[in-house]
């Protein structure tokens, strides 16, 4: 039985399992779905040999991954609004704090200057979390190529976000 038989016929019977793991483990939220299908997203475009026995492990092993990585982003996102909160605290006024929402308005403004190709690695980075090797995989880029871009990108928007 191929990869593809195999992983199909375990989402088909252990989906829900997989998905009230992951939704216990996200407080339910709504993004448990996309966990899921995420995680069976990336067994499927694997191309590493799965077993019967090894799947199993393999399924929840990534979704753990993901999940921490889903953490790890609102972590990032809390500890940056404290932040903000706390240096504009002392210089502003409360009614001046900026919410993650207009940073993120803010560093798409930025980069709307930029070409589509050098916005696409900067999101892959910033939202998805991509590692510059990973975009050049996906993307079908040379490492020097999304490096370059990611450096540049990175670089106006942040001169973007001091002017404003």
């Amino acid at each position: 039985m191929n990869n593809q038989h195999l992983i199909t016929n375990y989402y088909i019977t252990h989906r829900g399992e997989l998905l009230s793991y992951v939704s216990a483990r996200l407080s339910g939220r709504a993004e448990a779905e996309d966990v899921v299908q995420d995680v069976f997203l990336r067994l499927l475009t694997s191309t590493k040999l799965i077993s019967e026995v090894t799947l199993p492990a393999l399924v929840y092993t990534t979704a753990r991954n993901i999940i921490f990585d889903i953490h790890r982003r609102y972590a990032n996102v809390d500890d940056y609004e404290h932040y903000i909160r706390k240096v504009c605290s002392d210089e502003l006024s409360t009614d001046s704090v900026y919410s993650m929402h207009e940073i993120i308005e803010q560093m798409e403004r930025g980069l709307a200057r930029l070409p589509e190709n050098f916005r696409e690695v900067y999101r892959l980075h910033i939202y998805d979390g991509m590692k510059v090797s990973e975009i050049s995989v996906f993307l079908g880029d040379s490492y020097k190529s999304v490096e370059y871009r990611l450096g540049t990108a990175r670089k106006v928007v942040r001169g973007y976000l001091k002017a404003i």
